[in-house]
């Protein structure tokens, strides 16, 4: 028989059902874990969701109330909703710590970053060298008013650590239209024939003085893009600044979250942080209830049952096209 959990939501018990898939649950006990620059245009391609077979594929991390990363969680200790409704079933559930990478690295190479931009690049070099492992790849883009590639695509660490070393901050800043441009151009047209994990690191202060999209259009395509954003901030005065909420919400929106250093040279441990989630990670694939295929936004929610853990997801997913 299907199992139900209940959760309060505003104010409302919802029943909701994780169905059992005892060979893809895990079975330890719960531990903690020790170039021109292009509008956005609104008939963008929609590849969130696989269109044949109307699957989600939710990747997400859960911590405890300290903010270490718990593993180990069964299937039977979430609940979740999509666009408000239950699954209709859920295909598999497990703790992906191999599934294979697709990162990329952002640095922010305007003006405002010069003095600080040294301590990024040496962060960002340590940070492949320890999380890439033989199936996984990265590339290395720094931006102003437009994305300088460095390197593309590689597992190589030579090459990629070559490509930081080589970049030089000047220049203004047009973050929303280069992550707009990177998600759309290096993870919404990924073609690997297995489940990836794509996530981008964002390396910056968060201020944009330059962009023509939004910072609404830059979430929902890294969203479209099924892309996981951890922002690091290189705001080290001692008050935060609006671009300090813009990484927070860009993170947030799309399962990630945003680091705050209080010195620069602690950007590495932001690196270190975020190396730490991307191997702490639980994944989940269902089938949707009452989906269309009309391009609209469907909500995520996720939650642990036990409500001393936190789960942080995407919040949504933008539906496919019928064609």
């Amino acid at each position: 028989m299907t199992a139900f959990r209940t959760f309060r939501l505003r104010n409302t018990f919802l029943a909701l059902s994780l169905a059992p898939l005892a060979a893809h649950a895990q079975t330890p006990a719960p531990t903690p874990a020790p170039q021109q620059q292009q509008q956005p245009e609104s008939n963008e391609p929609i590849t969130t969701l696989k269109a044949q077979a109307l699957e989600v594929n939710l990747i997400f991390t859960v911590t405890d109330s300290h903010g270490r990363f718990v593993t180990g969680l069964k299937q039977e200790n979430f609940g979740l909703l999509d666009d408000h409704k239950r699954p209709v079933s859920v295909l598999h559930f497990t703790q992906q710590t191999n599934l294979p990478l697709r990162v990329g690295v952002m640095l922010d190479t305007s003006a405002s970053i010069r003095g600080r931009f040294k301590f990024e690049q040496e962060a960002a070099s340590e940070f492949l060298v320890q999380v890439l492992h033989r199936n996984d790849r990265a590339f290395v883009e720094g931006f102003d008013i437009k994305i300088e590639m460095a390197q593309d695509y590689t597992n190589n660490i030579a090459f990629l650590t070559a490509g930081i070393d080589k970049l030089r901050p000047g220049g203004g800043t047009a973050l929303y239209d280069n992550l707009y441009i990177t998600c759309r151009d290096q993870m919404l047209t990924l073609k690997d024939e297995n489940s990836v994990r794509r996530a981008l690191v964002l390396v910056s202060d968060g201020d944009d003085d330059y962009s023509r999209a939004s910072k609404e259009d830059a979430i929902k395509m890294c969203q479209r893009a099924e892309t996981i954003v951890y922002s690091i901030s290189t705001n080290v005065s001692l008050s935060k600044g609006k671009g300090d909420d813009v990484l927070k919400d860009i993170a947030s929106a799309t399962g990630g979250t945003a680091f705050y250093p209080k010195r620069i040279e602690d950007v590495a441990i932001g690196f270190h942080n975020i190396e730490e989630e991307l191997r702490s990670q639980y994944s989940l694939e269902y089938k949707p209830a009452d989906f269309k295929a009309d391009g609209s936004f469907r909500t995520i929610y996720l939650q642990a049952l036990d409500r001393h853990y936190n789960v942080r997801a995407r919040t949504g997913y933008f539906a496919p096209k019928a064609e």
